[in-house]
């Protein structure tokens, strides 16, 4: 199970075999909330609905989940929000809170991914997702699967 702890600014992910990894992150610049369009990280159970990336190099440009680049440190503009090196795609598990209709996770494409922006982790500076290191991010993606439950409180 993975626990992403907003206040914290904290990513554990406790497995099975009691071994627990505990990563710096970065949340929703906004605040937490589930609602669509609210540029806020969501509350709630949810699961890893998919995972992408599969063996891409270290800041992997994705566009609509698609791998389409390298992200390149003093080239590219550090403005943007860029998702890279992986994607665990997020959905809501719990009906009319973060799941269907105007709060369903899945359909705001929430992520856990990797970022460029690794001077701001510890902070809530993200549009929504959960950002990470990108080698803290090749870890994770590497321990979890698919269906995992992920558990954001504040």
């Amino acid at each position: 199970m993975i626990r992403i702890l907003i206040e914290q600014q904290r990513l554990i992910h406790h497995r099975a075999t009691g071994v627990c990894h505990e990563y710096m992150i970065s949340t929703a610049k906004q605040g937490v909330g589930n609602q669509r369009n609210s540029w806020k990280t969501p509350l709630g159970m949810h699961r890893i609905h998919q995972k992408i990336g599969h063996n891409m190099p270290l800041y992997t440009v994705f566009r609509g989940r698609k791998p389409c680049g390298i992200y390149h440190h003093g080239v590219d503009d550090p403005e943007k929000d860029w998702i890279l090196t992986r994607i665990l795609w997020l959905e809501g598990v719990q009906t009319g809170i973060n799941r269907r209709g105007q709060v369903d996770t899945r359909s705001r494409y929430i992520y856990i991914h990797g970022t460029h922006d690794e001077d701001h982790l510890g902070n809530p500076v993200s549009h929504g997702c959960i950002r990470m290191q990108p080698e803290d991010m090749v870890k994770l993606f590497d321990a979890c699967c698919e269906g995992e439950r992920v558990l954001i409180s504040p």
